[in-house]
């Protein structure tokens, strides 16, 4: 999984904390750097972000499936909804990340159930948070 995510995100994710948000227009992935000092990880950080802000928006989900290895929960949904979601890249001082919003109820149930996906994924519990807002 991790030379999986190495390759699709762009960057080591020893070196970046990912949170996974879950609130009641949506949600956010939102990464930083573990060192503000480490420049190219968090410029790795932000192009990956800007990508699949623009990927998702499209309904491709392409690096979520290479990362795990398998589609993710409400990817589906996800798709077939897009156009009821908007997927906004935000930068952050450490990082950046991708507010996703909706007003349809399956597309933020779908939303949820691929962003809880992440936080459940093996090897991945310590480096990442879950945060329900």
């Amino acid at each position: 999984m991790k030379h999986r995510g190495a390759t699709a995100m762009g960057f080591d994710q020893d070196k970046a904390t990912h949170h996974f948000r879950l609130t009641a227009e949506g949600g956010a992935i939102e990464v930083s750097v573990n060192d503000s000092a480490d420049e190219a990880s968090r410029m790795a950080i932000r192009v990956h972000l800007k990508e699949i802000a623009g990927e998702f928006a499209r309904g491709n989900f392409a690096k979520p499936f290479a990362t795990h290895g398998e589609v993710p929960p409400g990817v589906t949904t996800m798709q077939q909804r897009k156009n009821a979601m908007t997927f906004k890249y935000e930068e952050t001082p450490e990082g950046g990340r991708v507010k996703i919003t909706t007003s349809d109820p399956k597309a933020k149930r779908a939303l949820h159930e691929f962003l809880r996906y992440q936080i459940r994924e093996p090897g991945l519990v310590n480096r990442m948070g879950l945060i329900e807002s």
